[in-house]
């Protein structure tokens, strides 16, 4: 039976939602173009009305092919009390072979893509990951501990290592050297060390890739979602997608109408034709970020003091003249504050990133250097995430900024946001040498999909709310659900969780601009 608790909610939230969309959670940029004829994404009228496509029935699949077997015990390694027939959710594993084709060269071979279940839930919701963070199989896994009951009774999660990462057939081209340079070099100090690194990991990743460089995009692996679909034998696929990982799933539904199910993108990033623009966000969500977790150490009594800000900045400022060393690793003021930022993503690790911080002015780096150890080091499953994260991002994107915008805009993030501008600002740079889209990038959304919930954060160091409204305002059938709390994704939040089981287990759409609070 659908749950009615909400209704109450609704009319207070309903008296509110006119305040947030007029306010600055909503409506395009301020900002003014930086490309010439970028004038940004029209914004959707409020009241513009939603195709009437509806949401679609769910089904149990008939006839899968895959074939799923016990997971290597290091998949799980870490996550507590979950294992293959074992903890709260049994976890088993398979392999999904399929055609790595890239555009207009066809037949190129296939790869293999490693996926999860977990839970004995009868209909699959396939769950994924940011491409730079944890693998989809493992995400998932984690996920199921915070979602509610009802979403685990009815599916089980299908977690992807998208293509090149994880489990999945890796993508391993960047060279050591340049991998250390791309993630520790400060683009405000000097562009051209972090650009020359760029232009060899762009070259050697051509050579190792050969013609299926540009196959490892968004947009295909929306086609190896559509075949996830064949084999899981389902007539419509669910997906949850969590931060770029929602770039796919919503390329799926505009790729694949008729065969899109109860689709949920938790933190989209934003599709703006405006790169600097665009980090500037991403920059300003991470300092903010910074100051909540910063309050938040403050009310426990952390052991960084009543004033955590001061003591990451004074940290990594420190380590421009005097590099932390982690074993064999130098960790520079810019991978300091990367580390940093990968734990600020992380909410229910912020105890352990406060004990990190304060374990390196003590002068013992490793804790911290763990946050972003797997960016740098291969592990079982696979090479560093830096190399299938540069792939896929720069393949995914077409704009590039020339030379003289690179160290301008590199310089302007640092002084206008001092902790983790130079940190957002190595991406532009990464992407400057490698080959532009030949191919339009796609739209997010067509009139033929069923709604999507959109799940929006106010506090976001990866993909900010703006970004997210942005993305929103591009598809159609979005409803979005804004969670007023801070970290990478709101399913951390009851309020959220309910919504999106409400969504997903009851079919029923929440209104469009629901409020949840922190």
């Amino acid at each position: 039976m659908p749950r009615r608790g909400r209704a109450r909610r609704h009319l207070v939230v309903s008296a509110l939602v006119g305040l947030l969309l007029s306010g600055c959670t909503a409506g395009p940029s301020s900002r003014p173009p930086v490309l010439e004829g970028d004038t940004g994404p029209a914004s959707r009228s409020s009241t513009e009305a939603t195709p009437d496509v509806p949401l679609p029935d769910l089904a149990e699949p008939k006839n899968s092919t895959l074939r799923w077997e016990d997971c290597p015990p290091e998949l799980l390694e870490g996550l507590d009390g979950e294992g293959a027939g074992g903890g709260n959710h049994p976890v088993s594993c398979a392999r999904l072979s399929l055609s790595l084709d890239a555009p207009g060269l066809p037949g190129l071979g296939l790869t293999r893509l490693g996926v999860t279940k977990v839970g004995n839930g009868p209909i699959p919701l396939v769950v994924l990951n940011d491409v730079g963070g944890e693998p989809g199989t493992r995400y998932a896994v984690r996920l199921a501990e915070t979602l509610p009951d009802e979403v685990l009774e009815r599916f089980s999660l299908i977690g992807v290592d998208r293509r090149g990462t994880g489990t999945s057939d890796p993508v391993r081209c960047i060279p050591d050297p340049e991998r250390e340079t791309l993630l520790g070099h400060d683009p405000a100090t000097s562009v051209d060390p972090l650009l020359d690194a760029a232009r060899t990991a762009g070259q050697q990743c051509a050579i190792a890739l050969e013609d299926v460089q540009t196959a490892y995009d968004s947009w295909r692996t929306a086609g190896d979602l559509e075949e996830l679909r064949a084999q899981l034998g389902v007539q419509r696929l669910n997906v949850l997608g969590h931060g770029d990982g929602s770039l796919p799933a919503a390329h799926y539904a505009v790729r694949f109408p008729t065969h899109a199910g109860r689709i949920v993108l938790d933190g989209v990033p934003d599709p703006s034709n405006d790169p600097a623009g665009v980090v500037t966000d991403v920059a300003a969500g991470a300092e903010a970020t910074l100051d909540e977790f910063a309050a938040d150490c403050a009310r426990r009594n952390c052991p960084l003091g009543d004033d955590a800000r001061a003591v990451v900045s004074e940290l990594a400022d420190d380590a421009r003249a005097t590099p932390l060393r982690a074993g064999e690793h130098r960790m520079s003021s810019v991978l300091v504050r990367r580390a940093v930022l990968a734990g600020l993503s992380q909410p229910q690790r912020w105890e352990e990133l406060a004990d990190a911080v304060d374990a390196a002015r003590g002068g013992d780096a490793t804790p911290l250097f763990a946050f972003v150890e797997p960016w740098l080091e291969d592990s079982w499953s696979g090479a560093p995430r830096t190399d299938a994260a540069l792939v896929t991002w720069c393949n995914d994107t077409g704009a590039r900024l020339p030379h003289d915008q690179l160290r301008e805009t590199s310089r302007t993030l640092r002084t206008e946001h001092p902790v983790f501008g130079s940190v957002v600002a190595q991406r532009l740079v990464w992407c400057s040498p490698w080959p532009s889209r030949q191919e339009d990038v796609p739209e997010l959304g067509s009139p033929d999909v069923p709604p999507i919930l959109v799940l929006s954060t106010a506090t976001d160091p990866l993909t900010p709310e703006r970004g997210t409204v942005r993305a929103a305002e591009q598809i159609p059938s979005a409803v979005r659900v804004a969670w007023e709390g801070a970290g990478h994704g709101a399913l951390g939040s009851p309020c959220v969780g309910e919504e999106v089981a409400t969504f997903l287990v009851d079919g029923e759409v929440p209104r469009d601009g629901t409020l949840c609070p922190a």
